[in-house]
């Protein structure tokens, strides 16, 4: 394509132009000047700086480059104006057509009048015709349009500090009036010492109370940048220990530097009366703070009222269900009281009635043992007479020396294994004492043996109506034993455990009437047989 100011050159020309050109990129030559008068810098490309046919440009160039379409910038822009504001053009005397039917102005609509609503609008009254406002195009480009302070008046916030200043003024002015009169309605001794000060400095001496408030923190709160301006006191005395030294572990409670505010206990194990800090969040979890917790818990959980929305109506709620909550409770402890008794009150009833009246009549001996009639036990929830390692009574029967233990073999070992209990024919045990007859125990008298004597016998005359003697089953303490018929019978209880083969039993070995084993039988078997459960066998 070729261009408007080329023209056909000779080759003496064109290499004069290439000099010259060279030239200007040298800085050898001035530049090239375009139509305005501005240089072009040399070191722009040909291609950029030829322009198109259609340009008919007479010299060098650059406006083809230019944005065509780009909009000048508007005066207003330029010099900075802005809308005019409450500005009038015109003020008719009679309602024009198509005009405000409300104020009678032509620049706005009715749907747009700012004016109140009169009663008969100025289309039917044709009076009090409002002034036709200036309106203003004025076209912003995008950075205009988002400029926050476009338009502001810097004058305009002069009214507001002269405002504030005759404020703060006003106030002085008060403040010293008021110390004035304090000062002079006081009648002290100091009074002519206070005059001398007065008249040597001019001025009059601040006060402790007034030179306290020099220590005060000046911190932005509330506001858009941090909130409105107040004087804060959150400065420790001296004399106070710092939050962070109360504990000093590195795993204890967070210390906020900035807040200056620790909400976690520094010392939970610590007791409550040693105690001089207890966390900031403390007074959050005791006082009016749990009972609202609690109200507010009640109304998302246990109502449908809202508490925002009704807050009287959910805390009416709220106090009918605590008056519910305690009469059911008043009621649960009532009827505890009426089945088991109160021990705490002075009008306890009597256990007999707590557990009932009965006419049985249970009759024992000295050593609590049942000579006549059935015990009857008071049943528990917790498992009674269960016997283990072979033992006949339960653990803490048998009290001895500070110590309980079982009262069939008398051990004071919980886990141990019953292996009986040793007779004496010096002493006899006393388990109604719980002492052992190992010398310590005390001896009955004659007059007690027979008596127990007498309840053994009452005894196993009611056992014989069962069909076998007292011999079979558990062990009887209460039964007298001969000692040489128990040597007897463990002999003759030693012969029958050496025949181990049973292919030499006899025939009529297991013929003998359950009703012939005598109590000294019963007693060798049991002192002849092999436990294999025994912990002890193995050191025997």
């Amino acid at each position: 394509m070729a261009s408007s100011n080329t023209s056909f050159k000779n080759r003496d020309d064109y290499r004069r132009m290439m000099e010259l050109e060279e030239a200007r990129k040298a800085g050898m030559a001035p530049a090239a000047l375009d139509e305005d008068g501005k240089e072009i810098n040399p070191h722009i490309p040909q291609y950029m700086t030829t322009a198109p046919w259609y340009m008919s440009s007479d010299g060098p160039t650059l406006k083809h480059q230019r944005n065509w379409n780009q909009k000048k910038k508007d005066e207003n822009e330029k010099t900075g104006q802005w809308y005019e504001r409450g500005a009038k053009t015109f003020q008719s005397r009679k309602y024009r057509k198509g005009a405000c039917q409300n104020c009678g102005a032509m620049s706005h609509k009715t749907k747009d009048c700012m004016e109140r609503p009169r009663a008969k609008g100025a289309r039917w009254t044709n009076k009090d015709i409002a002034a036709d406002e200036k309106v203003q195009d004025i076209k912003l480009d995008y950075a205009g349009k988002r400029d926050r302070w476009n338009g502001y008046d810097s004058r305009d916030y002069a009214k507001v500090q002269q405002r504030y200043e005759k404020i703060e003024n006003v106030k002085q002015e008060e403040a010293r009036k008021k110390e004035l009169e304090e000062r002079f309605s006081k009648k002290v001794v100091e009074e002519g010492a206070e005059g001398e000060g007065e008249g040597e400095g001019g001025e009059f001496l601040l006060k402790d109370e007034e030179e306290a408030g020099f220590n005060k923190v000046e911190k932005r709160v509330r506001t858009t940048a941090g909130g409105a301006t107040g004087s804060v006191r959150n400065l420790r005395i001296r004399e106070d220990t710092a939050k962070y030294l109360l504990n000093l572990d590195v795993n204890s409670a967070h210390y906020d530097p900035k807040s200056r505010s620790m909400r976690a206990d520094p010392n939970p194990d610590q007791d409550d009366s040693e105690k001089r800090f207890r966390g900031d969040a403390h007074p959050l979890r005791e006082g009016e703070v749990q009972a609202w917790n609690r109200m507010v818990l009640h109304a998302g959980t246990s109502s449908d009222v809202h508490l925002q929305a009704l807050p009287s109506q959910a805390e009416l709620l709220f106090k009918d269900f605590k008056a519910k909550k305690e009469k059911v409770a008043s009621k649960t402890k009532t009827n505890i009281e009426d089945k088991y008794g109160n021990a705490a009150s002075k009008d306890a009833p009597d256990k007999r009635l707590i557990f009932g009246q009965t006419e049985r009549y249970v009759e024992y001996n000295r050593r609590g043992q049942v000579v006549k009639g059935e015990e009857v036990k008071v049943m528990s929830r917790y498992e009674e007479d269960v016997f283990i390692n072979n033992h006949k009574s339960v653990w803490g029967s048998w009290w001895c020396d500070g110590m309980w233990g079982y009262a069939c073999c008398q051990s004071k070992i919980k886990n141990s294994y019953c292996v009986g209990l040793g007779h004496s024919d010096d002493y006899i045990v006393n388990e109604e004492a719980g002492v052992k007859g190992e010398g310590k125990g005390k001896a009955i008298s004659e007059p007690e043996r027979k008596d127990d004597a007498k309840g053994l016998a009452s005894s196993s005359k009611a056992a014989k109506g069962k069909g076998k003697t007292v011999s079979w089953g558990e062990h009887d303490k209460s039964a007298v034993l001969d000692k040489e018929k128990v040597k007897e019978a463990m002999r003759k209880e030693g012969t029958v455990l050496e025949q181990k083969d049973e292919r030499k039993r006899t025939y009529n070995s297991l013929a003998a009437n359950s009703s012939d084993i005598t109590p000294e039988e019963m007693e060798a078997y049991r002192l002849k047989k092999t436990r294999a459960d025994d912990p002890m066998l193995k050191f025997m």
